[in-house]
């Protein structure tokens, strides 16, 4: 299942009943980047009275690594919605981190929960999307003869040389889309052999 990611820092603020909801969506690629940014927040607004947040690492649809916290909200009124408008809208990768600075007006647990969705709602809107890609990293051998030819077809592909080594041969480590390894091995043909794929 392919699912969206988050291409750069977004932020937005809603005011419900004077509380000031401030969100921030990061792209990230592990839960301790996801925390950094929670700390980073909390530095930022040190007077602000809830840090609520939401994070998914991988397939927001097979969610490998997902996590939220209200952060002494009501259970299940802050970080829980904030998750809900991620696993809906099927982005991974991301984290949004919601300030609240209190207004001193209760909203209730229905009104939390809307003003919290509706925060993370509100980021999705500035965000600007792209789908992810799965990419692999493979070998080819090939002649000192070939090489050029190689190195054409790969970054034909949109991959790129991570490494070369020279012997009786040249090994040329590179990292590609997974969905173009078979392209990859037919362009190839005589050029050089694709050894393996982690894919």
């Amino acid at each position: 299942m392919s699912y969206q990611t988050l291409q750069r820092t977004v932020n937005a603020r809603l005011e419900i009943k004077k509380s000031e909801f401030i969100a921030y969506a990061y792209p990230v690629n592990s839960r301790e980047q996801a925390m950094f940014h929670v700390e980073q927040l909390r530095e930022q607004y040190t007077d602000a009275r809830h840090y609520c947040w939401a994070y998914i690492i991988g397939d927001p649809n097979n969610t490998t690594s997902a996590g939220f916290d209200d952060d002494g909200e009501p259970s299940g009124t802050a970080g829980r919605p904030i998750l809900n408008v991620l696993q809906h809208k099927a982005i991974g990768n991301i984290i949004i981190i919601v300030v609240r600075y209190f207004g001193g007006i209760k909203l209730g647990a229905g009104g939390l929960t809307r003003a919290y969705a509706g925060s993370a709602q509100a980021t999705v809107d500035e965000m600007i999307l792209s789908p992810y890609v799965a990419i692999a990293q493979v070998q080819i051998q090939a002649e000192f003869a070939t090489e050029a030819q190689c190195r054409y077809v790969v970054d034909s592909l949109n991959g790129s040389i991570d490494d070369v080594a020279y012997s009786e041969g040249v090994l040329l480590t590179v990292t590609i889309a997974e969905g173009d390894i078979e392209a990859l091995k037919i362009e190839l043909a005589m050029a050089g052999k694709v050894l393996h794929d982690d894919g």
